[in-house]
């Protein structure tokens, strides 16, 4: 992931967003996942606060993820209830995620922050939507189309297929022409927790 620069269209994406996006989040524009998107997200104000406080940078790595999502938060675990291989996770915890004695574990780190919406800005419409697809797993995604597709019809069955919102920056502004599915994960996934860690990285 890297920043790249700041969009001028931020804020009417925004408006336009409506109820998807929370008025006291923030926004930047970010090369994600192989493309230009204007992130939505807020802050986890009370995780936030801990790691700035702490020095706690952002916990990448699936593998110390993994394991901090196999323990309670804020609850000791007691080390000899755990196997040998999972008393070994969690000595490579990384520092501020949890705290361990010789004989309890408590995890403390959950998500920094949640995304609302990324919105993949797209000069071409078929490229945009299959960009957009690849946020699926971590939040509600959208397309930003500087022009109408060939056939929109038929483009915004398809954007509706895979759950991807469509808005359209017209004469007249930009619009939502097609809200975007919302992000319901069944489960809570290492790559998920990755994913707001990374861009924790790029914007706290």
């Amino acid at each position: 992931m890297a920043v790249v620069a700041g969009s001028a269209v931020g804020s009417s994406v925004r408006a336009a967003s409506g109820a998807l996006v929370h008025p006291d989040g923030h926004a930047k524009k970010l090369s994600l996942l192989g493309s230009d998107a204007l992130v939505f997200y807020r802050f986890d104000s009370t995780e936030h606060t801990r790691r700035q406080r702490a020095g706690i940078d952002a916990l990448t790595g699936i593998g110390p993820l993994e394991t901090l999502l196999t323990l309670p938060v804020d609850l000791p675990v007691p080390l000899d209830s755990l196997s040998a291989g999972d008393r070994a996770a969690v000595r490579r915890l990384p520092a501020g995620s949890a705290d361990r004695d010789r004989y309890e574990v408590t995890r403390h780190a959950v998500r920094p922050l949640h995304v609302d919406l990324a919105v993949v800005i797209a000069e071409q419409p078929r490229r945009g939507l299959e960009a957009a697809t690849r946020f699926a797993p971590f939040c509600s995604r959208a397309v930003l189309l500087r022009r109408p597709a060939l056939r929109m019809d038929d483009f915004l069955n398809e954007a509706s297929f895979y759950g991807v919102g469509v808005l359209l920056d017209s004469p007249s502004g930009i619009e939502m022409v097609l809200h975007p599915r919302a992000y319901r994960p069944k489960r809570h996934t290492a790559a998920a927790w990755n994913f707001t860690e990374e861009l924790y990285q790029l914007v706290r």
